[in-house]
């Protein structure tokens, strides 16, 4: 499994193509086993992009009905920092029950995991794999897969970046992160809030955001979700 993410990251950043990344997208499809994998995110002026392996007349009757407004995945992440699972979200009503009943049999999958992802600029982002696998099966693919999981979403959420912007991968020489300064980012991409990582760390706000500020400028990140993203991808952050 960890050669395989591996290959897929080397691939990923040799992406210089929408086609390109998209291509990686079937093949995280392969590597992680699961019926669906989709990424799609929106920038702060309501521009849209996306690469997903779901069948072309699910999607566009995904947009052309807009069940963004009622798709409890969209609905339930927008709020959330952390990786959610579908059986958390709310599924309840008469309008919800509906929209799942054609998802399912446009073969979206029984069961999902999405990451959500805050970018630069506004940019919000849906990382997210589906199955059809049984609860127990599924249990323990996510509780195996969460890392890797949220290692992809990143990957791509900044390749995707790259390819809107035009801009070619920057790899800038970082210095060693502190371990409070790791402590912190691997909470933060595990989607705790800043009260709740100060909290798990025993420290005040402003501290955390002394190591925070100090990850960022040892990584020569934008903002916090560039510094996570960069730190995932350099392999500094331990799940």
């Amino acid at each position: 499994m960890v050669a395989a993410l591996e290959n897929f990251i080397e691939g990923l950043q040799q992406a210089d193509t929408p086609d390109a990344l998209q291509a990686q997208v079937f093949d995280l499809r392969e590597h992680f086993d699961v019926e669906h994998v989709v990424y799609h995110s929106v920038n702060a002026s309501g521009g849209q992009y996306g690469v997903l392996t779901y069948a072309d007349d699910w999607v566009e009757r995904y947009i052309d009905k807009e069940y963004e407004r009622v798709d409890p995945v969209v609905v339930g992440c927008y709020q959330r920092f952390h990786p959610v699972d579908w059986s958390r979200l709310d599924w309840s009503g008469k309008v919800t029950r509906d929209f799942v009943g054609e998802a399912q049999s446009a073969g979206v999958g029984r069961q999902g995991f999405t990451v959500p992802i805050r970018g630069p600029a506004g940019q919000f982002a849906l990382f997210t794999v589906s199955s059809n696998a049984n609860d127990r099966t599924w249990g323990r693919f996510t509780e195996e897969s969460t890392r890797d999981l949220i290692l992809a979403a990143h990957y791509i959420n900044q390749k995707a970046l790259e390819l809107e912007s035009g801009e070619g991968a920057t790899s800038a020489p970082h210095r060693a992160l502190s371990p409070r300064e790791r402590d912190a980012l691997t909470l933060l991409a595990l989607g705790y809030s800043r009260a709740q990582a100060s909290e798990s760390l025993q420290i005040s706000e402003h501290t955390l955001r002394v190591y925070i500020e100090g990850a960022r400028y040892k990584l020569g990140a934008m903002n916090t979700t560039h510094a996570v993203a960069l730190a995932l991808s350099q392999g500094l952050l331990v799940f």
